[in-house]
Protein backbone atom coordinates (compact mmCIF):
# COMPACT_ATOMS: atom_id res chain seq x y z
CA UNK A 1 0.00 0.00 0.00
CA UNK A 2 1.34 3.27 -1.01
CA UNK A 3 2.18 5.87 1.87
CA UNK A 4 0.06 8.94 1.50
CA UNK A 5 2.43 11.88 0.01
CA UNK A 6 2.02 15.94 0.22
CA UNK A 7 3.65 17.93 -2.33
CA UNK A 8 3.21 21.61 -2.88
CA UNK A 9 0.08 22.46 -4.80
CA UNK A 10 0.84 26.68 -5.81
CA UNK A 11 -3.02 26.42 -7.09
CA UNK A 12 -4.10 27.21 -3.43
CA UNK A 13 -1.58 30.09 -2.71
CA UNK A 14 -3.74 33.10 -2.98
CA UNK A 15 -3.91 35.69 0.18
CA UNK A 16 -1.52 38.28 1.33
CA UNK A 17 2.56 38.03 1.45
CA UNK A 18 4.70 40.18 3.00
CA UNK A 19 8.01 40.50 2.42
CA UNK A 20 11.09 42.05 5.08
CA UNK A 21 14.26 43.63 3.03
CA UNK A 22 17.25 44.90 4.57
CA UNK A 23 18.11 48.22 3.32
CA UNK A 24 21.56 47.91 3.86
CA UNK A 25 22.97 46.69 0.63
CA UNK A 26 19.90 47.65 -1.59
CA UNK A 27 21.59 47.68 -4.70
CA UNK A 28 21.57 43.58 -3.84
CA UNK A 29 18.24 43.45 -1.64
CA UNK A 30 16.44 45.41 -4.83
CA UNK A 31 17.12 42.47 -7.31
CA UNK A 32 16.02 40.11 -4.67
CA UNK A 33 12.89 42.18 -4.26
CA UNK A 34 12.34 42.32 -7.90
CA UNK A 35 12.77 38.37 -8.48
CA UNK A 36 10.59 37.43 -5.73
CA UNK A 37 7.71 39.43 -6.32
CA UNK A 38 7.71 38.79 -9.82
CA UNK A 39 7.54 34.67 -9.33
CA UNK A 40 4.48 35.86 -6.61
CA UNK A 41 2.90 37.25 -9.62
CA UNK A 42 3.46 34.98 -12.25
CA UNK A 43 2.07 32.70 -9.89
CA UNK A 44 -1.23 34.68 -9.04
CA UNK A 45 -0.31 37.06 -6.24
CA UNK A 46 -1.57 39.97 -7.35
CA UNK A 47 0.73 42.94 -6.71
CA UNK A 48 -1.91 44.75 -4.36
CA UNK A 49 -1.37 41.62 -2.15
CA UNK A 50 2.30 41.76 -1.74
CA UNK A 51 3.55 44.37 1.15
CA UNK A 52 7.08 45.21 1.28
CA UNK A 53 8.94 46.59 4.72
CA UNK A 54 12.20 48.34 4.66
CA UNK A 55 14.10 47.70 7.90
CA UNK A 56 18.13 49.27 8.37
CA UNK A 57 20.04 46.05 7.76
CA UNK A 58 18.94 42.00 8.28
CA UNK A 59 19.64 42.37 12.17
CA UNK A 60 16.66 44.24 12.18
CA UNK A 61 14.97 41.07 10.17
CA UNK A 62 13.60 38.84 12.14
CA UNK A 63 12.26 41.11 14.74
CA UNK A 64 9.93 42.60 11.99
CA UNK A 65 9.63 39.00 10.32
CA UNK A 66 8.13 37.60 13.65
CA UNK A 67 5.77 41.10 14.19
CA UNK A 68 4.17 40.25 10.30
CA UNK A 69 3.62 36.97 11.49
CA UNK A 70 2.42 37.34 14.60
CA UNK A 71 -0.29 39.52 12.77
CA UNK A 72 -2.24 36.73 10.82
CA UNK A 73 -2.75 38.72 7.73
CA UNK A 74 -0.13 36.77 5.92
CA UNK A 75 0.06 33.66 3.96
CA UNK A 76 4.27 34.00 4.27
CA UNK A 77 6.68 36.55 5.43
CA UNK A 78 9.85 36.47 2.72
CA UNK A 79 13.12 37.98 4.08
CA UNK A 80 15.47 39.37 2.18
CA UNK A 81 18.94 41.33 2.37
CA UNK A 82 22.66 40.89 2.12
CA UNK A 83 25.74 40.19 4.41
CA UNK A 84 28.61 40.61 2.65
CA UNK A 85 31.75 39.61 4.57
CA UNK A 86 34.16 42.81 5.40
CA UNK A 87 37.59 42.90 7.24
CA UNK A 88 36.03 42.72 11.20
CA UNK A 89 33.76 39.98 12.71
CA UNK A 90 30.53 42.20 12.75
CA UNK A 91 29.74 39.90 9.58
CA UNK A 92 29.46 36.80 11.70
CA UNK A 93 27.27 38.66 14.40
CA UNK A 94 24.78 40.10 12.23
CA UNK A 95 24.59 36.96 9.66
CA UNK A 96 24.12 34.59 12.27
CA UNK A 97 21.87 36.05 14.47
CA UNK A 98 19.97 37.31 11.68
CA UNK A 99 19.41 33.40 10.88
CA UNK A 100 19.13 32.18 14.29
CA UNK A 101 16.34 34.78 14.42
CA UNK A 102 14.05 33.80 11.56
CA UNK A 103 14.82 29.75 12.39
CA UNK A 104 13.27 30.59 15.91
CA UNK A 105 10.38 32.59 14.65
CA UNK A 106 9.66 29.22 12.26
CA UNK A 107 9.25 27.12 15.05
CA UNK A 108 6.56 28.60 17.03
CA UNK A 109 4.81 30.64 13.97
CA UNK A 110 1.93 28.79 12.05
CA UNK A 111 2.89 30.56 8.48
CA UNK A 112 5.77 29.82 6.73
CA UNK A 113 9.10 32.57 7.53
CA UNK A 114 11.48 32.41 4.19
CA UNK A 115 14.97 32.75 4.57
CA UNK A 116 16.18 34.47 1.76
CA UNK A 117 19.09 36.59 2.92
CA UNK A 118 22.38 36.28 1.35
CA UNK A 119 25.67 36.07 3.29
CA UNK A 120 28.62 36.18 1.22
CA UNK A 121 32.05 36.37 1.87
CA UNK A 122 32.25 39.10 -1.86
CA UNK A 123 30.39 41.88 -3.30
CA UNK A 124 30.59 39.78 -6.43
CA UNK A 125 29.15 36.92 -5.17
CA UNK A 126 26.25 38.57 -3.40
CA UNK A 127 25.38 40.42 -7.64
CA UNK A 128 25.62 36.82 -8.61
CA UNK A 129 23.01 35.57 -6.53
CA UNK A 130 20.73 38.06 -6.88
CA UNK A 131 21.36 38.36 -10.69
CA UNK A 132 19.21 37.14 -13.92
CA UNK A 133 20.78 33.77 -14.22
CA UNK A 134 20.10 32.72 -10.71
CA UNK A 135 18.19 35.16 -8.24
CA UNK A 136 17.77 33.62 -4.66
CA UNK A 137 15.09 36.42 -4.26
CA UNK A 138 13.26 34.06 -7.22
CA UNK A 139 13.95 30.99 -5.28
CA UNK A 140 12.62 32.73 -1.63
CA UNK A 141 9.19 33.38 -3.49
CA UNK A 142 9.26 29.70 -4.41
CA UNK A 143 9.69 28.34 -1.94
CA UNK A 144 6.88 30.85 0.29
CA UNK A 145 4.53 29.47 -2.11
CA UNK A 146 5.54 25.68 -1.95
CA UNK A 147 5.16 26.29 1.92
CA UNK A 148 1.96 27.75 1.72
CA UNK A 149 1.00 24.97 -0.53
CA UNK A 150 2.12 22.17 2.05
CA UNK A 151 0.51 24.03 5.03
CA UNK A 152 -2.56 24.79 4.06
CA UNK A 153 -3.13 20.68 2.79
CA UNK A 154 -1.39 19.81 6.49
CA UNK A 155 -4.13 21.56 8.17
CA UNK A 156 -6.45 19.97 5.69
CA UNK A 157 -5.80 16.29 6.86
Amino acid sequence: MPINEIHADLTNCSGRYAIVAGKFNRFITDRLIHGAIEVLTKNGIREANIECVWVPGAFEIPQTARVLAETGKYKAVITLGAVIRGGTPHFDYVAGECATGIARINESSNIPVIFGVLTTDTTEQAIERAGLKTNKGSEAGIAALEMVGIMSQIVKH
